[in-house]
């Protein structure tokens, strides 16, 4: 497997990242569906509260489409659930920014309150974690795609030793360990 070409497709990682995209975008379809089933007016910016935050029909329809999206990157998984986490992750963190900005004036046309901003920054934070999730750290493990690309020189190393250990048969033991009593 070229880790440039995206996970093998039994890899955990990937199961993170469907559920990830799948839960978070099924989150925005119901309440993107409950405001539609309110029939909110769509730029009203003064907004109605539709489960506990503030709603239009413009919001609504963003919901719906972005709820959508994270379903489909369910749907596909692997490296395309990832990114996609991480970008919509990011959009909701800046859309809190903004909105929080734009609260209390007549540019407001996503009707956005406090709690609403709150909602995004922890939607957000949620989805970008998902998205991340065995992608950026500095304790990946050495079987794991990301580091092998970032270390592909490594990598190679590692997979000679391990090839040349199992011609053999010490395919179990680590690239640095010795027997016991010899090496000293």
């Amino acid at each position: 497997m070229n880790p440039e070409h995206g996970l093998p497709k039994d890899h955990p990682l990937a199961t993170v990242y469907r559920f990830g995209a799948g839960f978070c975008g099924v989150v925005l379809l119901v309440f993107g569906t409950l405001g539609f089933a309110d029939r909110l007016a769509f730029f009203d910016t003064d907004g109605q509260t539709v489960a506990g935050l503030s709603s239009n029909g413009l919001l609504s329809l963003v919901s719906v489409v972005v709820g959508l999206l994270l379903v489909a990157g369910a749907v596909v998984g692997g490296n395309v659930a990832s990114t996609l986490n991480m970008a919509v992750g990011s959009a909701f963190i800046l859309s809190g920014f903004v909105n929080l900005a734009l609260m209390e004036t007549s540019f407001n046309v996503l009707a956005f309150r406090m709690p609403n901003v709150i909602f995004s920054f922890v939607m957000g934070l949620l989805i970008l974690t998902f998205g991340m999730y065995g992608r950026v750290s500095g304790g990946l493990p050495h079987d794991n795609p990301y580091w092998r690309s970032r270390h592909p020189e490594q990598a190679a190393r590692e997979d000679e030793v391990r090839a040349a250990r199992a011609a053999v048969g010490q395919s179990r033991r680590p690239v640095s360990a010795l027997p016991e009593g010899r090496g000293r």
